[in-house]
Parts: C-alpha cells; sequence; structure tokens
C-alpha cells in the first residue's frame, strides 16, 4: 500500500473512532445502570486509545490526523445516539448496537487492506476490541440486566 493510501485509509479509521468516542458520550449520560455505564467508559476509552494509536501511525508515515470532532457521520451518528438514548439504558444499549454495527464494518474491511505489518496488528487488535464491544453490546441487550438489579 502506498503512503498516500496508509494516510488516507488510517484517517478514516481514526474518524471513525472519534465519532464513536462522540456517540458513546451520549450514549454514557443516558444509562442508569451503574455497571453498564462503567462498561461503556471503558468501551469509549478503547475507542480513545485507537484514536491515539492511529495518530502515531499517521504521523510516523508523514500525515497530520483528523482534527479531534466528529465529523459530517459523526455529527449524525451523536444526534441519533442522543436522542434514541433519552429513553434510557436500553434505548443507548440499542443506539450503541447500531453504531458498533458500522464500527464493526469498518474494521472489518480494513483487515482486508494491504497494511504494513505494525499497522495491521493495530488495526487487527481493535477490530477484537470493536467485536467485544458489540458481542457485551448484544448479550447485555438479550439478558437485560438493567430490570433484575434492584433500584436505589
Amino acid at each position: 500500500m502506498e503512503t498516500k493510501d496508509i494516510l488516507k485509509n488510517l484517517g478514516h479509521l481514526c474518524q471513525v473512532d472519534i465519532d464513536a468516542v462522540a456517540s458513546y458520550e451520549q450514549a454514557i449520560d443516558n444509562v442508569t445502570d451503574a455497571n453498564i455505564k462503567q462498561k461503556l467508559e471503558h468501551f469509549k476509552n478503547d475507542h480513545e486509545r485507537h484514536i491515539t494509536e492511529i495518530s502515531k501511525h499517521i504521523r510516523t508515515h508523514g500525515g497530520q490526523p483528523p482534527e479531534y470532532k466528529p465529523g459530517m457521520k459523526g455529527f449524525v451518528l451523536k444526534g441519533f445516539t442522543a436522542i434514541r438514548s433519552a429513553a434510557g439504558t436500553e434505548a443507548a444499549l440499542n443506539a450503541m448496537k447500531s453504531n458498533e454495527y458500522t464500527t464493526n464494518k469498518h474494521y472489518s474491511e480494513a483487515m482486508n487492506w494491504d497494511w504494513p505489518d505494525e499497522i495491521m496488528n493495530v488495526v487487527k487488535n481493535n477490530y477484537d476490541d470493536e467485536k467485544h464491544h458489540l458481542d457485551y453490546i448484544e448479550s447485555t441487550l438479550r439478558d437485560r440486566p438493567w430490570e433484575t438489579q434492584p433500584r436505589p
């Protein structure tokens, strides 16, 4: 893969993670279950780590990472998440499920690109995180722990 393609594709993945952070912030604000809120905070931190790692590789290849603000898609996702998650924990998780499908799709596609080894390792590790996020959200929606926990 040529340097210009590396920079373009890394910039795209970085923006995907920036947009994910904005969505997680909206969802976290509307989750009432402390355990789920903590898990979503952890996932948001994963996305922030992805941004840091990808940005390092962008700089190494002579580029400038995207500005740390949601892009147009991220702006829409953030608004979508804010509106949907306002209805509480279940709605917030459903919004994040949709967002994680999108993030997983981008990382899945990136796994097929011809990256240098050190970047492929980062992409693979980030994709593993994304699959874990989606698995957790789907299983939590299925198990509905917020319904069985005593209210304060």
